[in-house]
């Protein structure tokens, strides 16, 4: 009975766990904790309810990382008792469960490994993301729609909860353009590989002829801030309109004018919030939707101004095209960035994107 190279996997894995653990700085992560521990203990603790929240969070934070590295050494030192105990019973009906245990190790230690490269100021918030159809009509609309139920599967993979902000349907079929909220630990810091245009070629269901269409679409991610400091958004900078809702929600949001559009006058910024089934609540999240689309923008220009001075003149494409989704004549998904791709479009368009931000994030740590 050979167990060489599932002894090998192993020590693999716990080279990555400890790579990860030194990235994380363990040991500083743990005299953090204890620093804020020991303000919780505090009796005027609750005084400033803000900074109690922020200290909160952080802890929880901090002590999601510590288990999650306990948790993975804890499941190594059990597999490697295992691999022992069929080496000396020479059993090979425990293998399948060793493969199984390894397996699930592996995707293990790359989700930590990728929570290392998470190092942005947002990258642990929740993401809001916005898909637009481009020129096309109806067969831009149908790639929205389609984009959609892929990162709704992917959510659904990841653990990220999904609720819809805004939806405005397609004029026969599709999605003219939706906004949703993907709730979850690291979201925005993974969803935020996906921002960029995403470029369909395939044989258009809705031309009688079958010939070959390519159509795009962009997506907009953003973090979700219940507050930013830096951030200062003055009431008369703001033009509020509220409007009837559309599309689906009831006889409540197509009756009353629920849906909320907000201009941010000095930057031209529009938000528009209509699934919440009263004005106060569409506007509340309006307003949390703007505070990101700012925080971006300002983000945006600060790496702009950062390029501009180390002197490097690629011009920065927020806007530019990121992977193509071929189905005709072969079928291929991808990544004009890093050149990761796939044949297996139809597991993408499932749901099966992490590779792609694996691959992605990596390259750009």
């Amino acid at each position: 009975m050979d167990t060489y190279q599932r002894k090998l996997d192993l020590e693999e894995l716990a080279a990555s766990l400890q790579t990860s653990r030194d990235a994380l700085k363990l040991p500083t992560l743990l005299n953090e904790l204890e620093t804020l521990k020991e303000k919780q203990n505090k009796e005027d603790f609750w005084t400033d309810q803000a900074n109690a929240k922020t200290v909160n969070m952080r802890v929880a934070s901090i002590e999601k990382k510590i288990d999650k590295v306990n948790t993975l050494e804890k499941k190594i030192s059990d597999v490697k008792e295992l691999l022992e105990l069929a080496d000396l019973m020479q059993d090979e009906t425990i293998l399948p469960e060793i493969d199984t245990l390894l397996t699930s190790l592996k995707t293990d230690c790359e989700h930590l490994f990728l929570e290392t490269l998470f190092t942005g100021k947002y990258d642990a918030n929740n993401a809001i993301l916005t898909l637009h159809a481009g020129a096309g009509g109806t067969e831009a609309q149908d790639w929205v729609e389609m984009l959609y139920r892929m990162y709704s599967r992917y959510a659904e993979r990841a653990g990220f909860s999904l609720s819809v902000l805004d939806h405005q349907p397609g004029d026969e079929a599709g999605i003219k353009s939706v906004t949703f909220l993907l709730s979850g630990d690291n979201a925005y810091g993974y969803l935020k590989a996906e921002k960029g245009v995403h470029r369909l070629v395939r044989i258009s269901p809705f031309d009688a002829n079958k010939r070959r269409h390519t159509s795009f679409a962009s997506l907009e991610v953003m973090p979700e801030i219940e507050e930013n400091p830096d951030i200062i958004i003055n009431p008369e900078d703001l033009r509020v309109d509220t409007l009837r809702s559309s599309g689906a929600g009831g006889q409540h949001v197509n009756k009353t004018e629920s849906a909320v559009r907000i201009t941010h006058l000095p930057t031209n910024t529009v938000v528009f919030c209509q699934n919440e089934r009263s004005q106060i609540q569409n506007r509340e999240t309006a307003m949390k939707m703007l505070v990101a689309k700012l925080t971006e923008l300002k983000e945006r220009e600060f790496e702009e101004e950062q390029q501009r001075i180390k002197g490097n003149i690629k011009k920065i494409e927020w806007g530019s095209q990121i992977r193509s989704y071929v189905f005709c004549p072969y079928t291929m998904v991808k990544d004009h960035r890093t050149n990761y791709e796939t044949s297996d479009i139809t597991g993408v368009m499932d749901g099966d994107i992490e590779p792609f931000i694996f691959d992605f994030l990596a390259k750009n740590a």
